[in-house]
């Protein structure tokens, strides 16, 4: 695995995330409410970070990439997820994918791609999960059937987020028609070379905006667009850390912006009542202690996964203290930020209750109860018990 951080140039992200912010406020947050009432991709949100040259944020500077560290990422995740949580998912699937190609993408196929994704800003999807498998990202029915230089792939898939705007999707097959389930592999597969027959609906209570309809998906293309890494090793080492690291930042930003309603509501009603502070500042207080916990938890495991990126000791990512950190941070923060929408919406009050109020928190704590079910917690804390039996502290 190739280390990202020693690609990191001299990028003023003091500015670049102030300009995060500034798309936050001007283009993402005014579309917010009718990308997640239509249940749309959000366009707008999307052409502004084009602009920007954001979605190569962690393509190395070698192929035209902005060069920025996994946590820098993170940052802009957590930012955008304080104006449009399902922006920021779509943002946060899109780098994790970008990890995948430039950690493990050791090829001549896979570095010209990487210089074409920085400077035409392209979009990737993709496709994990598969219909028979009960949700097991280690284990596929579909495979990669070669013949000759080319391949042919069918995967029933339930879900490909945003899949028909993207530019490519990451596809995970087995390896050949005999191989066994969990002997897995990555395909890089452009949109052209893609058909997509719709098989499920995305009409759901939160992250309607994130698209994420289901299809069969049938593609032909060359043997070169195969990750020369195993799946097993991706998964190990980019993708499981990057998901949950990327998710439990945009977590926090849609758990900050609901305090942050808060505040506004705690301060108006103070300066309407400055010699009797309202009780809902001390349950301010209190919803910021949380906030403060999950940030501190957060941010102690993405400088572990730098160190061990800056390390690029691969077996680091086999220890289970490690792997069990990384799915503690999805499980709880996935959690708290639950509870923290909920303890704002009861500060903010009523108004918070409604749809038609500026000071609404509906879209945001709808969006906060999907976070838990995305790789569900039991089946992360099932892991954990298993893995809870092997670790051996140091």
């Amino acid at each position: 695995m190739e280390s990202a951080t020693k690609h990191a140039r001299a990028v003023d992200f003091t500015a670049a995330l102030a300009r995060v912010h500034e798309i936050g406020k001007e283009v993402v947050a005014p579309a917010a409410d009718d990308v997640d009432r239509a249940a749309r991709f959000p366009v707008e949100a999307f052409a502004a970070l084009r602009d920007e040259k954001l979605l190569g944020a962690y393509v190395p500077p070698g192929h035209g990439g902005l060069g920025l560290t996994m946590t820098q990422v993170c940052r802009i995740c957590e930012t955008l997820g304080h104006y449009c949580a399902s922006t920021a998912m779509i943002y946060a699937m899109h780098q994790i994918q970008v990890a995948c190609i430039v950690h493990h993408g050791s090829s001549p196929y896979f570095s010209r791609y990487l210089g074409r994704l920085a400077d035409e800003q392209l979009l990737l999807a993709s496709a994990t999960t598969e219909l028979g498998v009960g949700g097991d990202l280690r284990s596929s029915l579909c495979s990669v059937a070669k013949h000759g230089e080319r391949f042919e792939l069918t995967k029933k898939a339930p879900v490909i987020s945003y899949a028909l705007d993207s530019d490519a999707i990451l596809v995970t097959a087995r390896r050949s028609p005999d191989a066994k389930s969990s002997d897995q592999v990555m395909v890089l597969i452009e949109r052209d070379q893609t058909e997509l027959e719709q098989i499920t609906t995305w009409d759901t209570l939160g992250f309607r905006g994130t698209c994420s309809l289901g299809f069969e998906l049938s593609a032909a293309g060359h043997v070169d667009q195969i990750l020369p890494a195993p799946f097993s090793d991706v998964l190990a080492q980019s993708m499981h850390p990057f998901s949950h690291l990327t998710w439990s930042s945009l977590w926090l930003g849609l758990a900050s912006s609901a305090v942050q309603r808060a505040r506004e509501s705690v301060r108006k009603k103070i300066l309407d009542s400055p010699d009797a502070p309202p009780v809902a500042a001390l349950r301010l207080a209190e919803v910021d202690e949380v906030l403060f916990g999950m940030r501190s938890g957060l941010y102690e495991t993405m400088a572990e996964y730098e160190r061990l990126l800056s390390a690029g000791d691969r077996d680091a990512f086999g220890n289970f203290g490690f792997s069990v950190r990384v799915n503690n941070v999805k499980i709880i923060c996935s959690e708290l930020v639950v509870d923290v929408v909920g303890k704002s919406l009861q500060i903010v009050g009523i108004s918070g209750y409604r749809n038609d109020s500026s000071s609404s928190l509906c879209r945001q704590l709808r969006d906060a109860y999907g976070a838990a079910l995305m790789v569900n917690n039991d089946r992360i804390r099932g892991h954990n018990s298993t893995m809870q039996a092997a670790y051996r502290p140091t």
